[in-house]
């Protein structure tokens, strides 16, 4: 458990969506700072990761341009599309790409099997595993590949029925399969808990999930190396850090409420 300066209720850290990307962006962004340093977490590395999904071509670029370099993606088809829209910046002498960065692709939602080579290429993070077939596919279609793709185990830490992830007790058996493979690197945890009001009961799930993360690191010589918590949204970001989150994935806090009737995957019109 992290010490901390956090009030019991999320008022501190309340705001309003707008519908102005780059507004929404800085907001979130010193909020993050503000949370980091109640927290006592200033020197720790905190991803914010931009939930992307049902956002169309040209909001993606907006974030981007507003200083957003991650974006998390649930469904594949969709993604493909939009990063093809988004191809322009990877191309040389664009102004677009500053510095030469580019886009890196989270899959943060549930993976199918027959859906896996595409994910292994067009990705480099997938946070949702909770079975070792997915993982053997992911590896096998990464193969070839200059980098291992960036995987972490999900965990059903409220024990939904309806939710994907697997139990606490069958983490270790799964953490220790994957890390196995040769193409993949397991680099920790995800955890969607069920909502909660008020900030002490949001921490929870969240360290309870921080605590798996330790004592799986303790269990093997082969899980030290494991650095990563994904927990953590729009509404309940500032328990996740509190508790040790180092990706935060935050939809509506960056893009406002996501419209009923998505149109995704058009090429940007704003260039």
């Amino acid at each position: 458990m992290i010490i901390d300066n956090l009030p019991q209720t999320r008022s501190k850290y309340a705001f309003e969506y707008m519908q102005n990307i780059a507004k929404n962006v800085s907001q979130i962004t010193a909020l993050l700072e503000q949370i980091r340093t109640d927290s006592h977490r200033n020197g720790d590395s905190i991803k914010l990761l931009a939930a992307s999904k049902g956002q169309n071509a040209d909001n993606l670029l907006a974030a981007w341009r507003a200083g957003i370099r991650c974006f998390g993606e649930s469904y594949l088809q969709e993604a493909l599309q939009k990063q093809e829209a988004l191809q322009h910046l990877l191309e040389p002498g664009n102004t677009t790409a500053r510095n030469h960065s580019v886009p890196e692709w989270h899959f943060i939602g549930p993976i199918q099997t027959n859906k896996t080579r595409d994910i292994a290429k067009h990705f480099s993070w997938v946070h949702g595993i909770d079975r070792l077939k997915v993982a053997e596919r992911l590896n096998l279609h990464r193969q070839g590949s200059a980098t291992k793709l960036n995987v972490c185990i999900q965990v059903n830490i409220d024990r939904e029925a309806t939710k994907s992830g697997i139990t606490p007790e069958a983490i270790p058996d799964l953490a220790r399969s994957i890390v196995r493979l040769p193409n993949l690197r397991l680099r920790g945890l995800m955890v969607i808990p069920q909502p909660r009001a008020g900030l002490s009961a949001q921490r929870e799930p969240f360290r309870q999930t921080a605590a798996l993360l330790r004592h799986l690191k303790i269990s093997s010589p082969d899980l030290q190396s494991l650095d990563t918590l994904s927990m953590g949204m729009s509404d309940d970001m500032a328990a996740a850090i509190a508790e040790g989150a180092t990706i935060v994935r935050i939809g509506r806090g960056i893009f406002g409420p996501r419209p009923a009737n998505r149109e995704s995957g058009t090429r940007p019109n704003i260039l």
